[in-house]
């Protein structure tokens, strides 16, 4: 199994592979990141928060994240960096520690990624929603469509949809794409927004 050394940036979302994320960063510890990780082409992992909060203190990050790529940058404001990651291998944090500079690094194991696999046809709706939301949000935010990928359509409604984080987390950190769909397929028809 891959292990890399990386920074750990702490936030309250969950980002899943394929994914894109917006960042506005202003603390020095993570404009020092990523500004080392644009230099050298290198990798940040995102974890949600366990406890602590995104600002101030180190804050305690879940054991599973995604690594995060810097593809975009603009710094509107001296002292305010926008940057937009993509999410790519998810991994596990094996080993931790806090810099000076209050920023955590972190020895990761690379996860093994999920076997492409369609979606059984028991899941279809939960394809039918997703394209719904493609529709709304544009297909910008989702390229590219991979919408017979078990594993792909399961992250982006488990991103879209309005679910708690710890729940996202949990989406996260399975390792089977079907039964990923399975619990969404329940969300939605809870929710009212899939035939029961």
């Amino acid at each position: 199994m891959q292990t890399l050394e990386i920074p750990i940036f702490t936030l309250n979302t969950v980002l899943y592979p394929d994914s894109l994320l917006p960042l506005k960063i202003f603390e020095q510890r993570y404009m020092d990141m990523a500004k080392t990780c644009m230099k050298d082409h290198l990798p940040f992992g995102v974890c949600l928060i366990q406890a602590g909060e995104e600002v101030g203190e180190p804050a305690t990050p879940h054991a599973v994240g995604t690594l995060a790529r810097i593809t975009h940058w603009d710094m509107p404001q001296l002292g305010i960096l926008q940057i937009t990651a993509r999410g790519e291998q998810r991994f596990l944090i094996e080993d931790s520690r806090v810099g000076a500079n209050g920023l955590i690094s972190a020895q990761v194991s690379i996860l093994p990624q999920e076997t492409a696999q369609s979606i059984p046809a028991e899941y279809a709706a939960c394809q039918d929603v997703l394209r719904h939301i493609i529709e709304e949000l544009g297909e910008s935010h989702f390229t590219p469509l991979q919408m017979d990928n078990a594993a792909w359509v399961g992250y982006r409604l488990a991103e879209a949809l309005p679910i708690k984080p710890s729940a996202r987390q949990d989406l996260l950190e399975m390792n089977d794409s079907t039964t990923r769909l399975k619990i969404l397929l329940e969300f939605l028809k809870r929710q009212g927004l899939a035939g029961r």
